[in-house]
């Protein structure tokens, strides 16, 4: 019998794709479904990012791109850090991937390996925890629950230490609660951090425009420990740029050639013409970024009043990224027409069969006790989900 390999089958599927998937087999069967599970901005990609495609195409930029990407890019990378977080790299620190996601798999893939622990603070996005299966190493899991507003205290990143600790990863603001580490909070963790000098930071940052606290505040920004720290960061989220494909690290020069090197066996370097794209969003007007945020702070604020109306749910207000990760296991053990929710996953799914409006289950981010809920989407549709949400939760019992 033929059969897929270890690596493989101890894999876990993408719950996030997989409920939009179901959420996409229910309207091609004529219903009425409102997704708020997918984790991408409604808005289209800004004219003059298009227009920049669209002039790449014409001059031809169809061959091969270099590895780690073009020149151009990497500079304008560079460009901004320096610019809008007051980090210094060369450009032969950058490396360019097709997405963030893979940025991510490479940075793991690049220094993880049989034995090797890596801590990821729970709740955290689906793929850490399955890109480190993959790389052999083990995930330590922090628990940090909606009571210390899911963000974990230096004191358990110091109890999770251990000699085999290799890595940390960090994404702030956060998919999926939306929490924001504040200046001081990273602070406390880079206390800790300076005394284990074999781990490398993972800084997430690709929600770094999402933010409605002001400043974004990077680890990288702490002198006494960048030299062990990989931002990853890219243009999905803030420029509307998702099925673009473009993400990238600033890294340490021995990760980011170990990355090339990676990179250049299995898919070499990303899209020319995105690769294009990407120095105008860089480069160019940023005021679409403000008007993108103002609408997402909008629907931010009336996911969270009507959350609020809905009894047993408890909320924390997320500072940053589209999403909401409301705690509901106030409803586990109450059931309808003889279906008992017992977790995450079948109110998940009892909300997306019942009420016709799709969400991810918490337990595929690591806190069972909750859900997550995307406001990317119109402020009709929002409104209308959290009637659904509201009706469906009322007929339990």
């Amino acid at each position: 019998m033929t059969q897929v390999s270890e690596r493989l089958a101890s894999l876990s599927p993408s719950e996030t794709l997989a409920m939009s998937q179901k959420s996409n087999e229910l309207k091609a069967q004529g219903i009425d479904v409102i997704n708020l599970s997918v984790g991408e901005p409604d808005f289209y990609t800004p004219e003059h990012i298009k227009e920049a495609a669209k002039k790449a195409i014409d001059e031809n930029f169809s061959f091969y791109s270099p590895v780690p990407g073009y020149m151009d890019l990497r500079k304008a990378i560079v460009d901004k850090l320096k610019r809008e977080n007051d980090l210094e790299y060369s450009a032969d620190q950058i490396v360019v991937s097709g997405g963030a996601k893979q940025s991510i798999c490479n940075v793991i893939l690049s220094i993880i390996g049989p034995g090797d622990e890596v801590i990821v603070p729970a709740p955290y996005w689906v793929s850490y925890v399955e890109m480190v299966k993959l790389a052999e190493g083990s995930n330590v899991i922090i628990p940090a629950g909606i009571e210390q507003d899911f963000k974990i205290t230096p004191e358990q990143l110091e109890a999770a230490i251990t000699p085999k600790t290799k890595a940390l990863i960090l994404c702030s603001p956060s998919n999926p609660t939306g929490s924001i580490y504040s200046e001081e909070e990273l602070k406390g963790l880079v206390e800790v951090l300076k005394k284990h000098e074999q781990i490398i930071i993972l800084s997430d940052e690709i929600y770094e425009h999402i933010n409605y606290v002001g400043k974004h505040h990077s680890i990288a920004q702490f002198e006494e420990i960048k030299h062990r720290v990989v931002v990853i960061n890219g243009v999905s989220k803030a420029y509307a740029m998702t099925g673009w494909r473009i993400g990238f690290i600033a890294a340490p020069l021995w990760i980011s050639k170990a990355c090339i090197k990676l990179q250049g066996q299995y898919t070499s370097g990303p899209c020319s013409i995105a690769q294009k794209a990407a120095v105008a969003a860089f480069n160019g007007d940023q005021s679409c970024v403000t008007e993108m945020v103002a609408a997402f702070r909008r629907r931010r604020d009336l996911v969270i009043s009507l959350l609020k109306e809905i009894p047993g749910i408890e909320v924390s207000e997320p500072h940053g990224a589209f999403y909401v990760f409301p705690k509901i296991s106030a409803y586990y053990g109450k059931s309808v027409d003889g279906q008992i929710i017992n977790d995450s996953t079948e109110l998940a799914m009892y909300l997306l069969e019942v009420g016709h409006v799709a969400t991810v289950a918490g337990g595929a981010f690591g806190d069972p006790d909750c859900i997550r809920l995307s406001y990317a989407a119109s402020d009709e549709n929002l409104v209308e989900a959290l009637k659904r949400i509201k009706e469906a939760l009322a007929a339990l019992s």
